[in-house]
This record gives C-alpha cells, sequence and structure tokens, in this order.
C-alpha cells in the first residue's frame, strides 16, 4: 500500500486588524475606522514539510500576520480590494506558494453623532469577503453574515406531507424570521466594491420584504433573484437561511385569549434552508465556492 499527501494548506486565522484613518486636511481630527478579521490560506509545493520536515518554502504564519499589518499600513479600503492586495503578494513573492485565499470579516461601527472620532460597535450585519489568487486568475466572493429579518405576517406554510411522527400544525399566517448568511460571486474581479455590496444588501433585504411567502425555501430564491436581476457584476449567489421559529403562546390556562400577539422564540432545533441562485450562462468557479468555503 503507497500512502500519499493529499490536499494541503496552511494559514494564519483571525489576525485581528483595526486601522484608523486621519484626515490630514482641514479637517484634522475627523477619523474612518476599519475593523477587520484577516484569514490567510496558502497552498502549493509544500509536500517536503509534510514528509520530510523540510521548512524551506514555508512562509511563516507569524510572517503573515506581519503581512497585513504592514499592507494595512497604505490603507484597508473596500474589503475585496485588500484581500486581492494579500493574495497577489503571497503568490507573487514565494515561488512555493501557488494559490492564496484571504477571508475577511469587517465589522460595523457606527459614528456617535458629530463627534470627529468617537464610535459606538455597531449591532448590524458582518460584511465578508474572500479573494483567491493562483498565479494566473483572481476570484472574488462578497457576502454577509447575521443579517436578522423577520416579517410578522404575509406568511403562510401548509400543503407539506403528514406521517405518523407530524405534529406542526398548518398556518395561514406566521412570523417568518431569519438570520441571513449570503455569499456572491462576481464575474470578475474588478468591480465598485462598496456599490456593489450596497446594492446587493438592499436587493436581499427588498426580496425578503416585497415577497409574500409559502415557504422559506420560496423567499430564498426571491432573495437570490433580485440580486441577480439588479447587479449585472455577479454571477451566482447562495443563501443559508435558519428559519427563526415564533410559536404562538397559549394563554387560555390563564383565561386569556392569544390573537397572534404573544409568541415564544424558540433558539433550537431550527430548520435550515440552503441553496443557490445562478444565471443561466454564468461560468463555473468551484474553485472561488470551495475556497469561500474555507475548502481546500
Amino acid at each position: 500500500m503507497a500512502v500519499v499527501l493529499g490536499a494541503n494548506q496552511y494559514g494564519k486565522a483571525e489576525v485581528r486588524l483595526v486601522r484608523v484613518t486621519r484626515d490630514s486636511g482641514d479637517d484634522a481630527e475627523r477619523h474612518e475606522l476599519s475593523d477587520l478579521t484577516v484569514s490567510v490560506a496558502l497552498a502549493g509545493d509544500l509536500a517536503d514539510t509534510h514528509t520530510a520536515g523540510d521548512n524551506a518554502k514555508v512562509l511563516t504564519t507569524d510572517t503573515q500576520k506581519n503581512t497585513v499589518y504592514a499592507f494595512a499600513r497604505d490603507g484597508v479600503g473596500e474589503i475585496e480590494e485588500f484581500g486581492l492586495r494579500l493574495a497577489r503578494h503571497f503568490v507573487d513573492s514565494q515561488p512555493s506558494v501557488h494559490r492564496a485565499r484571504v477571508r475577511i470579516d469587517q465589522h460595523a461601527w457606527e459614528r456617535l453623532g458629530s463627534a470627529p472620532h468617537s464610535f459606538a460597535r455597531s449591532g448590524r450585519e458582518i460584511r465578508t469577503a474572500t479573494a483567491t489568487f493562483d498565479g494566473e486568475a483572481a476570484h472574488v466572493v462578497s457576502g454577509l453574515r447575521d443579517l436578522v429579518l423577520m416579517n410578522t405576517t404575509d406568511s403562510e406554510f401548509w400543503g407539506y406531507p403528514k406521517d405518523r411522527y407530524t405534529t406542526l400544525a398548518e398556518t395561514k399566517d406566521r412570523i417568518l424570521a431569519t438570520a441571513v448568511t449570503a455569499r456572491w460571486r462576481h464575474a470578475s474581479p474588478d468591480s465598485d466594491w462598496a456599490e456593489s455590496y450596497a446594492g446587493s444588501r438592499t436587493a436581499l433585504v427588498e426580496a425578503f420584504a416585497d415577497t409574500y411567502s409559502f415557504s422559506l425555501q420560496q423567499t430564498l430564491y426571491a432573495m437570490g433573484s433580485r440580486v441577480l436581476e439588479r447587479r449585472p457584476e455577479i454571477a451566482e449567489v447562495r443563501l443559508s437561511l435558519p428559519n427563526r421559529h415564533h410559536f404562538p403562546v397559549d394563554l387560555s390556562p390563564y383565561g386569556l385569549d392569544n390573537p397572534g400577539e404573544v409568541f415564544h422564540a424558540a433558539d433550537r432545533p431550527y430548520g435550515l434552508i440552503e441553496g443557490a441562485v445562478t444565471r443561466d450562462d454564468a461560468p463555473p468557479a468551484p474553485l472561488a465556492w470551495d475556497l469561500a468555503e474555507g475548502g481546500l
């Protein structure tokens, strides 16, 4: 029996980076804030490292961390562009590195009124981006997670098969709530990243609000379709929607009715609805998707 080394990668995970941009003009006291978590993964000619303990081709993970900080000195800008800069650097500067993946989470802060340098951590969703480069082609997957949405009506769920284990009652009026994780693949690594993100987020939110839902699957498809209809630079959208169940509370033991106003918010178990919405002429990009999901 022969034993061989399979797919492998290594890197520095969750580098915490805060970048303060100070205005050098007339408004010198005004600051802008970028708060990122950056994870780097490198793959390439690393067989000797695994099989013989030869570290001659290993760019240390500490060096990767330091590179993130050094590149931030020139500014961060949009996280997709920052990720591309880092990914291209690791491949172009290290002959043993054939592919670099840089995943970035951006944590939101809100300015406190008109204060030039005071902020509060925002409870909004986390913006995400993954940039990959293999020496020839670059791919960018943008997205978000923990975008919590709720419709308090205009949602039904009925007509499903029932067997001896089914206890869920059909409903023609329910709360529909979820915490959206969405990733969208760009057709090109060149885009107006800020506009694309803002437009995609708006499309997701508006589709959720506009759709009279007979299932969370239907809502997922409507959300992905809305993004592709409005954003020609995006080839595919992948969505993961946990169903945050809200069950009406039985108030009859207390002599009270409940006309759809008092609910128990259950955190687990929960339904998990996942799917992709793709342009029919979009070229496949398994590398970009696999790397965005953290695979090899």
